[in-house]
Formats: structure tokens, C-alpha cells, sequence
């Protein structure tokens, strides 16, 4: 596990860069090829950013080596284990250590870096984050919030928990409420963020006991914590404008997001079916290239790609599994994005010792992000 001697080092050894990336290279269904390329594309964005890559030692500095603008920017973790998409949480937990994965968590446990990007096992990382990075003060339950394109200005919404856990209970919710706040705040620059609980239906009277307890925390913590509840919400409003952050359970949230993914690639297909059928159809796809390119721009899954680790000490960005070099890079601008802004101190602030009837210091308000 030593650095490259290209690296650039302070007196200590470290990278000298202001803001470290912890990656995980292995583990994604394009290999680290795709890996590399992704923080290439970042590394040329933002000078800002050095990386930890973690995996194979020999195969990763001949990938680094073909990227000329990596070269003085990466420091290489020799893991040469890799976490399957098959392995079983609990077996990483127990056997893991000498894999990619967990090395990459390690070394935002450490503090040498301050956010872990990694494309793999989405169970087995968020089980290794819980037991490496342990949960915040106040945290029962982690969330994985991701941003869903919406019709709203910012076009995206939060939703959150998207399969951390299948269970939560009200004071799950309310703090996962707590949570999409400090993301939408501090992720879309939105200073009151407005907040919905899915439901099967937005009158008071519907959904589960824990539901209707969890529309009265939520509701009650609204002023204090300066974000607008708007009561209860739909399947139909998460990619609408009426709420900016969807809070449900993770079983609910998991359904939800594969079913959006799945509907988007079925209109895909059906789009290019329809342009197919005919001459004429063929010539009307070319007179409207460009806003089908704009379209695709709009709704493309890589441009988001990257749900982000709600609740721990320490942020962790879970990448597509299928992401390709562009995805990789989405993932990687909103790590660092989050790393800059210390989302991860700000989120803590909020959530800590919040206890029904209790108020949450609203730590994370764009009036404070310049002295925080």
C-alpha cells in the first residue's frame, strides 16, 4: 500500500491537493478502465482534486500511466481483493478487509481523504460504512438519497432512503427529513427546501400508523429546522413540483427508483421504435435532433449518477454499477462538491440529539455555509 513516487507529497506524505477523493476502482460492471478514465475527466475540471485509487497496484498504475494529467495526482492503495456484485454483506464484513472497497472507506476513517466514490456492492458498502465509519449521533437508520430529474427550476428533487435499510419507523423519517434538507440545501442551493412524505395518498387520514406519526415530527420540526413540509405526497410527485425532497422508507424508495429507471428506458426504446417506423418518421427524428438531444441531456441517468450515504461519520457516494467513464465523473463532481462545501460537519449538526419536540439547530443555512 505505498504512493507512487510521481506523487505529489506535503512533509508528510500526503497528496497536496485541497481536496482528496477516496476511489474505489474495482467493482463496477466496466472495470477500472472506465474508473480511471471517469477521475480523468474530473482531474481535467477541477484542479483541485487528487485521488486515492484503490485496487491491483500493477494494473492501476498502467491505466493511470496511458492518463498523462493523473500522473502527480494519484496516490495508488494496493488492494487485491474486489467485492463482487454477488458477495453477501455480511461475508465482506467479516472478510473483507483485504478488498478495494473497504481499503477505499478506510481511508476516509483515517482522515486522509474525505469522501469514499465507489461503483460496487451497494449492500456490502453501506455495511462496511456503518461498521468503519459508524453512524452519526442521533442516526438510528443511514438513508441513500439520490436526485431524481423533477419538473421543478433546479430540475431534480432528493428522494431518500432509495435501499439503505427496508425499514424506518417515524423517527427514521423525520430525520431523514432532517437529512434532505442539509442535501437539497447544500447539493441544489435551495435555502428552504420544501419536504413531502410519500404516501398512497395525500389526504391525512391515509397511509400507516408510522405514516401519520411521522407527518406530525416532520410538521413540527418545520420552523426550526427552516424547510416548508407540504404534507403528504404521491408517486406522481417525485419527479413534480410540488415538494423538493421525498422522504420514504428504503423498501418503498427502491421500488420507486427502478420503476423510474425502468419506464425511462422503456420510452427510450419506444422513442426510437416510433422515429424507425417509416421514411417519414425517420426524416421527422432529423428535423427534431436537437431537442432530442436535449432531451437526452435532460434525462440522461449519468449526468445524477450517484446516490450519497446519509447518516455516517464520513460521506460515501455509491456510483451506478453500470456507470461508464461520464458517470464515474458525475459521481466524482458530487463528492467533491460535497467534500468542499463540509456537508458531512453540517449534516451532523442538524441531525444530532433531535428528539420529537425537540428543535434542530439549523446548522447547514445558507447564512452560515461561509463561516462553517
Amino acid at each position: 500500500m505505498t504512493a507512487q513516487k510521481t506523487d505529489p507529497a506535503d512533509q508528510h506524505g500526503q497528496l497536496a491537493f485541497p481536496i482528496i477523493l477516496s476511489v474505489d476502482a474495482m467493482g463496477g460492471d466496466s472495470g477500472p478502465a472506465s474508473v480511471v478514465f471517469g477521475c480523468s475527466i474530473s482531474a481535467k475540471k477541477n484542479p483541485k482534486l487528487g485521488f486515492i485509487l484503490h485496487g491491483p497496484k500493477d494494473e492501476l498504475e498502467r491505466l493511470v500511466a496511458r492518463r498523462k494529467n493523473l500522473i502527480n495526482r494519484v496516490e495508488i492503495r494496493d488492494a487485491a481483493d474486489v467485492v463482487t456484485m454477488q458477495d453477501k454483506p455480511s461475508h465482506v464484513v467479516r472478510n473483507g478487509k483485504g478488498t478495494s472497497m473497504w481499503s477505499a472507506v478506510e481511508a476516509v476513517r483515517s482522515g486522509e481523504a474525505t469522501v469514499a466514490v465507489s461503483c460496487g456492492n451497494t449492500g456490502a458498502l453501506m455495511a462496511l460504512s456503518m461498521i468503519r465509519l459508524r453512524k452519526l449521533p442521533g442516526v438510528n437508520r443511514p438513508a441513500i438519497a439520490v436526485l431524481w430529474p423533477s419538473r421543478n427550476p433546479q430540475g431534480f428533487n432528493v428522494m431518500l432512503d432509495v435501499g439503505a435499510d427496508v425499514r424506518a419507523d417515524a423517527d427514521d423519517l423525520l430525520r431523514f427529513a432532517l437529512m434532505g434538507t442539509s442535501y437539497a440545501r447544500n447539493g441544489l442551493d435551495l435555502p428552504r427546501p420544501r419536504i413531502g412524505l410519500l404516501n398512497v395518498g395525500t389526504e391525512e387520514h391515509k397511509g400507516r400508523a408510522e405514516l401519520k406519526e411521522a407527518y406530525e415530527l416532520i410538521g413540527a420540526q418545520a420552523e426550526a429546522a427552516e424547510f416548508d413540509f407540504v404534507g403528504f405526497v404521491e408517486g406522481g410527485d417525485i419527479p413534480g413540483d410540488v415538494a423538493d425532497v421525498i422522504v420514504t422508507d428504503g423498501f418503498t424508495g427502491n421500488v420507486a427508483i427502478k420503476t423510474g429507471e425502468g419506464t425511462a428506458g422503456l420510452i427510450g426504446d419506444l422513442l426510437r421504435e416510433a422515429f424507425r417506423y417509416s421514411p417519414l418518421s425517420r426524416l421527422a427524428s432529423l428535423l427534431a435532433f436537437t431537442s432530442l438531444q436535449r432531451l437526452k441531456r435532460r434525462i440522461d441517468p449519468r449526468r445524477v449518477n450517484g446516490g450519497v450515504f446519509l447518516g455516517l461519520n464520513g460521506t460515501v457516494v455509491k456510483s451506478h454499477g453500470g456507470a461508464d467513464a461520464t458517470g464515474v465523473s458525475a459521481a466524482i463532481k458530487l463528492a467533491a462538491q460535497l467534500a468542499e462545501l463540509g456537508f458531512n460537519d453540517k449534516l451532523a449538526a442538524r441531525v444530532a440529539h433531535v428528539t420529537p419536540g425537540s428543535e434542530a439547530a439549523p446548522d447547514d443555512t445558507p447564512a452560515k455555509e461561509n463561516n462553517t
